[in-house]
Formats: structure tokens, sequence, C-alpha cells
């Protein structure tokens, strides 16, 4: 049997928040080797096999198909494709892992706040000094497409070896793009964001390799793990009502947001308890209110989505 590779975060934040998502989903991550292992298994998920690597391998490795899974930030995503789409598929996001890839410029420039008033600033800037603007970013090609399109011109990007935001005040650069979770560190340097100069709102995904070898293996593994997440993130929002005898007659005039489930219906759980209430009172008592944990229905939109990408990817 061939092992689905899934690369998770190797150390920090990410990693436990990581090992965090699966543990929710009933799914313990066991490290070979000790803490210092590189390696993993997913206790629950047969057919995988955990590498622990840093966030920008994980890019790496979906993009060009050494990895079939990885959980990384969307930015280094996009930041290293050379194509996106016929690349990575984009999963699920994973509510962790939040960080906005943006354009910040010293707060001394009081009139400039938009791209726009960055291009006439650069032509000024450009006839005074006989050169363009600098920007100081490690992330070179998101600019270079996020600048084209904004039509930005007077610039030219300065890649970034060390604390990026450091370097307006260095004299390094003019202005940076750079990645921010709070905006207290482009404060602390004098920077402001420009108003419409939030290039990426980025966060950790759950994204999958589309130049990877899906054979049957890879792909039942993947399905399995898929169909846990997603009957776990469906059970935190419903409640299962059963009667004394069928509900499915009941459905249509219970809430136009019930799902049939056999002779049970499912709804959100805030209206579960009203509803029960309203059901034993019209003779289909008693009614149970069950809070599952985890909720497997017939078709799992995500793996439907990814299947479809990867048959587009292959014509």
């Amino acid at each position: 049997m061939t092992q689905l590779m899934l690369a998770i975060p190797s150390k920090g934040r990410l990693k436990e928040q990581t090992e965090a998502f699966f543990a929710d989903c009933g799914l313990k991550l066991k490290q070979v080797g000790g803490e210092r292992g590189y390696s993993a298994v997913l206790e629950g998920a047969p057919g995988i096999q955990i590498m622990l690597l840093s966030a920008s391998e994980i890019a790496k490795g979906l993009l060009d198909g050494t990895l079939h899974l990885g959980v990384t930030g969307e930015d280094l995503l996009r930041e290293h494709a050379d194509n996106f789409d016929s690349q990575v598929h984009l999963l699920r996001a994973l509510g962790f892992g939040y960080a906005d890839m943006v354009v910040a410029v010293p707060q001394s420039w009081v009139d400039v706040d938009t791209i726009e008033d960055l291009e006439d600033v650069g032509h000024a800037f450009r006839a005074r000094h006989g050169r363009r603007m600098r920007v100081a970013t490690k992330y070179l090609r998101s600019s270079r497409r996020f600048f084209a399109e904004r039509g930005l011109t007077q610039y030219r990007l300065i890649d970034s070896a060390g604390a990026t935001e450091a370097a307006p005040a260095s004299g390094t650069a003019e202005l940076i793009v750079d990645i921010t979770t709070t905006g207290a560190t482009l404060k602390a340097n004098n920077l402001k964001i420009l108003s419409d100069g939030v290039m990426l709102k980025s966060q950790a995904q759950l994204s999958a390799s589309l130049n990877a070898d899906w054979n049957e293996d890879a792909l039942a593994a993947i399905k399995n793990l898929l169909d846990i997440f997603e009957a776990r993130r469906v059970a935190r929002d419903v409640s299962v009502l059963t009667g004394g005898k069928s509900l499915r007659s009941a459905a249509a005039s219970i809430s136009d947001e019930v799902t049939l489930l056999g002779d049970s219906v499912v709804l959100s759980r805030e209206k579960a308890k009203s509803v029960a209430n309203a059901l034993s009172g019209a003779g289909f008592g008693p009614v149970s209110v069950v809070n599952p944990e985890f909720l497997f229905l017939e078709d799992n939109v995500v793996f439907g989505e990814f299947s479809r990408a990867i048959t587009r990817n292959a014509q």
C-alpha cells in the first residue's frame, strides 16, 4: 500500500494548533523518534505518513508534487507557485495561523493612502532622485503580481534578508511588503498599511498537491481523512432529533434548514430544543435530542471538489 504523504509544521504555534485540530477530530499525532523526530503517524487515519517540515518546505513540496497534503499558509503557497491553480488545491481553511500580506509605507507619508497615491509619489521620487522607490520584501512574486494588477510602475523590489519592517528606517528601502498579524510591529517601526494595501488575508490551509501521484491508495486515504474532518465540522453545529415515530413526515413543517437522516432529522443546535418540544406536543414524542461528535453524510463536498480539480488538471 502506497502511503499518502502529509506534512505539518515542525515547530512553534502552527504545529501546536495543527495537532490540536487533528486531536479535535479524534486523530492523535504520534511523533517517531521523540520530540526531535521529523516523521509521525496519525493514529485513526490509516495509510498516511506524517512529515514534520518548515512551512516553506511544505509549500514547495505541495507545489512540486513530492507531498500529497500539507498544512501551511496560503501566502507561502501563492508566493512560490508558478501557476497556482494547476499546482495546488485549497481543501479547507483551518481557522488559525492568520496573517495579512500588506503594503506599508512610513507614517510620515501623510499624503499617501492608496496605491494610486503611491504611483504619483513614485513619479515625483524618480524625478528627484533619478531612481525608482525601493520595496523591501520576502514576497517578490506576490508583490510583482499585485503591483501589476494595480498599475504600480514606479518601484523596484529589494529581496529582504532580515527584518523587513526595519528597512525604511535603515535607509535600505522606501516602503515594504510584509506579513502582519496585529500590525503592532509595523506601528513600532512607524509604518502604516495603505487603505487598499492588503494583498492577501492568509491563514493556515489544508492543501492538496495537484502534481502528486494520486493512485488508488492515496485517493482512498485522503477520502477517509476528509470524511472525518467533514463529519466533525458538520457535527459541531447540529443536533439529531429522533421521535417515538418517524419524523420524515414532519420534516417539511419543522424548518427549511432540516436534513433527513433515515427517520430522524438534523438541524441547527440553536433550534433543536424548541423544535423537539413542538414535535413532542404534536404527537411525535418522545423526541430525543443528540449532539453528535461526528456526523458522516453520504456526500463529501470537499472531496468532490478535490476530485474534480484532479480531473481538470489531468486533461
